[in-house]
């Protein structure tokens, strides 16, 4: 059994920022298929900007973000911050808040989670 968390820092301006939203949710999904692998995909900072789109079913990601959607949270303070926090709301997605208004990684690690940053 392995623990993945799978944080997306990479904000949506440039051709690199997409392909690193999709190896992300690619390696989130890998986790999500093997049978008693946990896994907790986390938008954190500029990452929040993705919640939008990755909503939109026009969205090239949205099909495979819909396979990982169920794990997914979003760092309260940087969804604020990055002006995504009604479309996180409208999403249903789950915000937190653990540490200074930001999910708390050293909680992860001190839950046996590999930590893996995009």
């Amino acid at each position: 059994m392995t623990k993945a968390a799978i944080v997306i820092l990479a904000g949506n301006e440039s051709h690199a920022d997409y392909g690193r939203l999709a190896n992300a949710l690619e390696a989130a999904k890998e986790f999500a298929d093997t049978d008693g692998d946990e896994l907790e995909l986390v938008f954190d900072g500029a990452g929040t900007q993705w919640v939008p789109e990755l909503e939109d079913e026009e969205s090239d990601y949205h099909e495979l973000y819909r396979t990982v959607r169920d794990d997914a949270v979003v760092c309260d303070y940087c969804s604020g911050a990055f002006g995504v926090d009604e479309a996180v709301a409208d999403a249903g997605l789950v915000t937190l808040d653990e540490h200074d208004g930001h999910p708390s990684i050293r909680s992860l690690v001190d839950n046996d989670y590999e930590i893996i940053t995009f």
